[in-house]
């Protein structure tokens, strides 16, 4: 950052920071309406349009936005629902494939001109997700195994001596009611912050010395970052749709062993 700085003379460069997280209400005096929330509805209404135009009026040959729909839930159905619910797959996949969708075009919108603002990078969001899936977990596993049998069989594994359950029963509480929904949620709030950060940083690099301060030492390093802006990209990108594809595998996870618990 130092060797940046000189390079930028007479003026400093600043590096994007954490306040590319702190954005301003969009009408003034409602400071929960800020951008990350008007992106977040945006999402949801184009998940709900896209999956309304795909299977509204399904034709027997899939064209269009129903073809692209189509394979997008066979993916979602053999890749990450199948494994995990088996024989209760069908039941799942409109849950499933709706979180799929809605945490990918989260994700993508990061990289939209002019939009640029990963939704899960806020924190909030992957929460009240990752909250949701675990709630519905609790409560498909208590209907499934009863209140008693759903704890039983959590903490309490069959097989294993009497005297280890005093240490694993506590861990097991601890693993699956706190750790597990906290991971799902950080796990994508992460990667979505530390690539927006990423992106951010090169792009104000090549900004910087290629139109703010051109200098002849200077534009090389601007080239390098412009460069390696498209290849992150181009790499986000690909974490994106994996964030999203492992956020809904959790997702069909906890619900299978909801559903099925291991004797």
């Amino acid at each position: 950052m130092k060797a940046l700085t000189v390079l930028a003379a007479p003026e400093e460069f600043k590096a994007p920071g954490l306040e590319l997280f702190e954005l301003p209400p969009i009408i003034s005096g409602v400071t929960w309406f800020t951008k990350p929330v008007l992106l977040a509805l945006l999402s949801s209404l184009v998940v709900v349009i896209f999956c309304w135009s795909a299977f509204s009026k399904p034709k027997l040959v899939p064209r269009g936005v129903q073809n692209v729909a189509e394979y997008g839930y066979m993916f979602v159905r053999d890749q990450v629902a199948r494994p995990f619910l088996g024989k209760d797959t069908d039941r799942w996949m409109g849950l499933l494939l709706s979180i799929f969708f809605l945490v990918w075009v989260w994700n993508v919108i990061g990289v939209v001109p002019f939009l640029q603002f990963p939704v899960a990078s806020h924190i909030a969001f992957p929460i009240v997700l990752a909250a949701t899936v675990y709630l519905i977990k609790i409560v498909v596993g208590m209907k499934h195994q009863g209140p008693l049998g759903y704890f039983k069989n959590m903490m309490f594994p069959p097989g294993l001596p009497k005297g280890i359950y005093v240490l694993l029963a506590p861990i097991e509480f601890l693993s699956n009611m706190i750790v597990a929904p906290f991971t799902h949620a950080v796990r994508l709030f992460a990667n979505m912050f530390a690539g927006h950060i990423i992106l951010a940083f090169f792009s104000a690099v090549g900004f910087w010395f290629l139109f703010e301060q051109l200098t002849p030492l200077g534009a090389p390093v601007g080239v390098v970052a412009v460069v390696m802006t498209i290849a992150m990209t181009a790499l986000e990108l690909f974490i994106q749709f994996l964030q999203a594809f492992l956020f809904a595998l959790l997702a069909a996870m906890y619900i299978g062993s909801s559903l099925h618990a291991e004797h």
